[in-house]
């Protein structure tokens, strides 16, 4: 038998999730991945770029793919293509996450398939940091993204949480498909997305978790 919760735990995505990656990180990120497998892998900036989005869609992460496949040292390749000499110029996020965050009940993890320097440096940017107990990057995970299970158990494990109290809020429905099987509770994140049947909850924007977590909180 499971041992009742203490209060809620908050597991969230980062990028497309508490911010919109998509318009200026997830670009850089990209390019600055490419130019590593042309660089290390001695590849055209086609054939690297090609490279780069197959081992993303086969694995969930391109380092994965790398790693397996080429040997590829990690640290070296987050550090390298994780540099970002203006990253608060590039933020796109809303100013009122803080207040939606403060007002949040329960304990606040952000679990990212990002390294964890880049997501604390994103959530610092952001003016956030101070609402989560923890950040759990890719390095926590033992380089296992999700929706890898073992990425969720290392995460379980290491911070002592029963997958029965968390909430985990993500854009990605593949990765909530994990947590659903954990016992989580999931909420999706995104506009004009299908919600998978095993998707609790689903909002078109972050600031929309609020109200949606009335059907989500023990009553």
């Amino acid at each position: 038998m499971s041992k009742p919760c203490a209060g809620p735990v908050w597991l969230f995505d980062l990028d497309n999730t508490l911010h919109n990656a998509s318009a200026h990180i997830f670009p850089h990120i990209n390019v600055s991945m490419t130019a590593y497998l042309a660089r290390h892998l001695a590849l055209s900036e086609e054939d690297a770029n090609t490279l780069r989005v197959r081992y993303w869609r086969r694995y969930g992460a391109t380092l994965t793919g790398l790693m397996r496949h080429h040997g590829v040292d990690p640290h070296h390749f987050l550090a390298e293509t994780h540099r970002f000499e203006r990253l608060h110029a590039m933020m796109v996020f809303d100013r009122a996450l803080g207040a939606l965050l403060r007002r949040l009940p329960g304990r606040k993890i952000v679990f990212s398939n990002g390294p964890q320097r880049y997501a604390g440096a994103v959530l610092e940017a952001m003016g956030i940091r101070r609402h989560f107990a923890a950040v759990y990057g890719i390095e926590q995970m033992r380089f296992h993204p999700k929706p890898e299970m073992r990425a969720f158990r290392h995460l379980l494990h290491d911070l002592r949480l029963p997958p029965q109290c968390c909430i985990m809020v993500e854009d990605s429905a593949e990765n909530l498909r994990t947590a659903r099987r954990l016992g989580m509770k999931t909420v999706l994140v995104g506009r004009g997305v299908k919600k998978p049947a095993y998707v609790d909850v689903r909002i078109a924007s972050i600031l929309d978790l609020r109200r949606a977590a009335g059907r989500l909180l023990p009553r």
